[in-house]
């Protein structure tokens, strides 16, 4: 069931909400990551490989590499949860695998089990070239906490 889950779109409603929750992220906006897939489930983000975002070695950085791995967990977390509901990370862990290089990166986030209150996700990020050629640059683990909208 969770691999038939993870290969559905995303309905109309829960796309939109996503949208608009990534749009009002900052740091997403501020390191040039987009949204570029959301299914039930699984969403995936993009990051352009930009001087911006690197290390001192011109490698896409581990904070940025960890930033869009976070988010897209988050946001496979919230495409399964109620309009009334958001999602905090209660904790997440990231093996940086090699050097994140290429034309750009993309992290994937895919629930791995969705609970009421606790979701968790899997987490990788490739390096993709220009000529599509993929290689995994990190993956790892995160616990999702579902938090009503009017919580603060």
């Amino acid at each position: 069931m969770e691999d038939r889950m993870q290969q559905e779109q995303a309905s109309p409603a829960v796309q939109k909400r996503v949208r608009d929750s990534f749009d009002r992220q900052g740091l997403m906006s501020h390191l040039g990551a987009r949204l570029a897939h959301i299914g039930l489930g699984r969403v995936h983000i993009v990051l352009p490989a930009r001087p911006e975002v690197t290390q001192q070695h011109g490698y896409v950085h581990a904070g940025a590499t960890s930033a869009i791995a976070d988010s897209a967990g988050g946001y496979a977390a919230l495409t399964l949860f109620d309009e009334g509901s958001e999602v905090l990370t209660v904790e997440y862990k990231i093996n940086l695998l090699a050097p994140a290089a290429g034309d750009h990166l993309e992290a994937i986030g895919t629930v791995l089990k969705h609970g009421r209150t606790l979701t968790v996700c899997q987490l990788e990020v490739c390096g993709v070239q220009a000529d599509g050629a993929r290689k995994l640059v990190a993956n790892g683990q995160q616990t999702l906490i579902r938090v009503s909208r009017t919580a603060g």
